[in-house]
């Protein structure tokens, strides 16, 4: 008979092998079989938190940390499902004899449910014909159930007792793989719900309760061993809300914002109830204003809730899911406690309802929709909204206005400028606001934006990172009620001067400003447009005789092509590079230059930028302390070779007799600028400055300035390019009533 039920096991085990199968458990117990392939044949490795009874078929992330929840875990190596040890013989190559659902009760371990089911008549029915799925109770499990609930079940053996077995019974075998999540399954008490989830961890749980052995095949069905006693259910979470005096606060909130009566209807919900207490915690007035507004109550309310139904004991490490809301929160563990974006704060964990479960905790979460935008500022940005309360900035911020904050980090505040007048510290703290709500991803190169102070800052977006002026933005943009806030590493300084009047006023760059000026480039760096130059400091020129300087000069286009070598279209902020990686830019003289950010240094042609980030008007400087060459370009004069070798050591300068250097066409340029006014009527109106002019014109164009109508003749235009004429500009600053977004979209390059 024993060599028969053992064949027949086999055939069992094959038909329902679990590793054949799609579920996560299933995959989760395939990789727990390689683990302890070592150990023996069939042998599954199991996680055990140390201290704890708990024992987890463990993910590959949890493994490897050695860690579930936070706390360390040791390595068990058990018989896996079906299978059993023989003595004298290595892992477990026997398979466990099959027997009816009341004798696979006994085989599993789960001895107490065994036991009820035989005092409670159950066990005549799990022994005769019929297929059925048991979720039965660990031992542990029901010594840890109430006991004044147990008393009461063992009392009444006949009636509540067999219930309550029965609730946790189905009419048909189903295997872990076909637990599928979300699935109800009608109990054979009453046919009550049985709240399947199956998550991808391999985690399955019944109404909340974790399957801890699964798939324990029986002649007349399957066992699937769980950590708790179910209790029956039968309400919502809108009927739990409405009956629990300890939620009257969020009751209340969620009548005001019209989201109680979502939470009675069907679904799979999550929901993490704020008590009375947790709503006392808030500061005075943050509240009341946040529930005077229908649109940030509303945020409230649905950050709290998730849209799955989130068990305790399916969490096994941090998770980040999207609430109602639509902002997202992170689910974690800490030992035998649940934690809300990192923070311990669940009281009561796990009550399940018809429609989803509840956890039950002691802080309110205030997402950053429902939030002023002072408030999302975090840890490392408190010394600007300090500085911005102290100096009376906070409250001009009106709850019904628009603004964005571009906060610096807290290390960008050196001593210097704490201690600077308070009248000076708060100009600049004034161009760190803007008039009007701009989200990271409306941010877009070229773009112009206005702060409270009255200045105009500009926006440059490269591959890896969004600049605004000298700042590079980090992570952690957000959107609030009445506003965004960007976190900068530098405080922003709007330029304020042109690149050649920042040449002009710093008496480093006078040998090459006065050879710029000599090949008539000075025009370049005067009018409006968008450049990066490379400047050499005198230093560069040690040893250039004054003779030497005039062979440089006479030669126009030799000292034209070096100078705009230097020249770059586009603004490129030093930390706006990806660091480690080159970055190729073609100048103004055609050839290319090479950029690479490393340990925060700029290097140029692999040369070290002694000082980056000047920026300007029309531009950002970074100062060199050699003279660049473009190493393509061959020199055929034998004393303008001598020169540039006596000051360019750093790379070999080819000597081509007889070449000469290729006459660029000069090219001024007034950029198109696009102003789009947003206005308080919603109209739009448009003002475009043409790109105007060019040194040699062959074939002149009528152009048509601004919006007045305003025709050029021919001559006019001449004169315009000779530079006899000024250019009439739009007035960018030029106010409207209500709010605006300025944006600069076109640009000439």
């Amino acid at each position: 008979m024993i060599p028969f039920l053992a064949i027949f096991s086999l055939l069992l085990l094959f038909i329902f092998n679990p590793a054949d199968a799609n579920g996560h458990y299933d995959k989760i117990l395939a990789h727990s079989r390689i683990r302890g392939r070592d150990q023996g044949p069939n042998v599954c490795a199991l996680q055990q938190i140390i201290g704890t009874k708990k024992k987890y078929l463990s993910t590959c992330r949890n493994w490897y940390q050695g860690a579930i929840c936070g706390k360390k875990t040791t390595v068990l190596y058990e018989c896996c499902p079906g299978y059993m040890r023989m003595e004298g013989m290595k892992g477990c190559p026997a398979v466990m004899p099959i027997d009816h659902v009341y004798g696979t009760l006994g085989i599993v371990g789960a001895t107490t449910t065994q036991r009820y089911s035989d005092v409670s008549k159950l066990r005549e029915e799990i022994e005769g014909k019929g297929s059925f799925t048991y979720f039965a109770p660990s031992n542990e499990a029901w010594e840890n159930l109430d006991s004044d609930i147990r008393r009461g079940l063992e009392s009444n053996v006949n009636v509540e007792l067999l219930n309550a077995l029965h609730s946790h019974m189905v009419n048909k075998r189903m295997l872990t793989k076909d637990l599928k999540n979300g699935m109800i399954l009608p109990s054979m008490y009453n046919n009550l719900g049985l709240f399947i989830n199956h998550y991808p961890n391999g985690v399955v749980t019944v109404n909340c309760a974790r399957i801890i052995h699964g798939n324990q095949i029986a002649t007349n069905g399957v066992v699937h061993v769980i950590d708790r006693v179910l209790t029956q259910i039968g309400t919502s979470i809108q009927d739990f809300i409405e009956a629990e005096d300890d939620l009257s606060s969020f009751r209340a909130a969620a009548i005001t914002s019209d989201i109680l009566e979502t939470l009675g209807r069907d679904g799979h919900f999550t929901l993490f109830a704020p008590t009375n207490e947790a709503f006392e915690k808030l500061p005075r007035g943050v509240l009341e204003r946040i529930m005077g507004d229908k649109v940030a109550s509303e945020a409230l309310m649905k950050y709290h809730i998730l849209n799955t139904l989130q068990c305790s004991e399916a969490i096994m490490s941090g998770a980040v899911f999207e609430t109602l809301e639509g902002n997202t929160i992170e689910i974690g563990c800490d030992g035998d406690s649940i934690t809300v974006n990192g923070i311990k704060m669940v009281n009561k964990k796990d009550i399940v309802t018809n429609n989803g479960v509840i956890h039950l905790i002691d802080q309110v979460l205030i997402p950053d929709s429902a939030k002023q935008v002072i408030e999302l500022a975090g840890n490392q940005q408190t010394t600007f909204t300090d500085l911005v309360a102290q100096l009376g900035l906070a409250s001009s911020l009106r709850p019904d206005g628009e603004y964005t904050l571009l906060a610096p980090v807290n290390k960008a505040f050196s001593d210097d400028t704490l201690s600077m007048d308070q009248r000076l510290l708060k100009l600049i703290l004034q161009n760190h606001i803007l008039k009007v709500k701009v989200g990271l991803n409306e941010l877009y190169n070229g773009q112009i934006l206005e702060t409270i102070g009255g200045k105009q800052l500009r926006v440059f977006v490269y591959r890896t990172a969004v600049c605004i002026e000298n700042s590079c933005m980090v992570r952690g943009s957000k959107q609030g009620r009445n506003g965004a806030i960007h976190i900068f590493r530098e405080i922003i300084k709007p330029a304020e001067k042109s690149l050649h009047e920042k040449l002009k006023q710093d008496k480093r760059f006078s040998i090459f400003l006065s050879l710029l000026e000599a090949a008539d480039l000075k025009d370049l760096l005067t009018q409006p447009g968008d450049w990066t130059l490379f400047v050499p400091t005198n230093d560069a020129f040690k040893g250039m005789t004054n003779e030497e300087k005039e062979i440089l000069i006479r030669d126009k286009n030799a000292l034209q092509n070096i100078i705009l070598y230097h020249l770059t279209p586009g603004v490129f902020i030093g930390k706006g590079f990806e660091p480690g990686v080159t970055n190729i830019l073609k100048t103004t003289q055609g050839s290319k230059i090479y950029l690479k950010g490393v340990n925060d240094t700029l290097l140029v042609n692999e040369l070290k930028s002694r000082e980056s980030d000047i920026m300007t008007t029309n531009g950002v400087i970074h100062v060199v302390d050699k003279l660049l060459y473009p190493a393509d370009t061959p020199v055929g004069n034998d004393q303008l070779l001598e020169i540039l070798n006596k000051l360019i050591k750093y790379i070999q300068i080819k000597f081509v007799r007889g070449s000469t250097f290729k006459e660029i066409p000069m090219t001024v340029y007034s950029p198109e600028i696009k102003y789009t006014r947003i206005s308080a009527g919603g109209g739009d109106t448009e003002e475009t400055l043409k790109k105007l002019l060019q040194e040699e014109v062959t074939k002149v164009t009528k152009f048509i300035e601004g919006g007045d109508g305003h025709l050029f003749e021919d001559e006019e235009i001449k004169r315009l390019l000779q530079g006899d004429t000024p250019v009439r500009k739009v007035q960018a600053t030029k106010k409207v009533q209500g709010s605006r977004r300025r944006s600069r979209e076109g640009r000439s390059q």
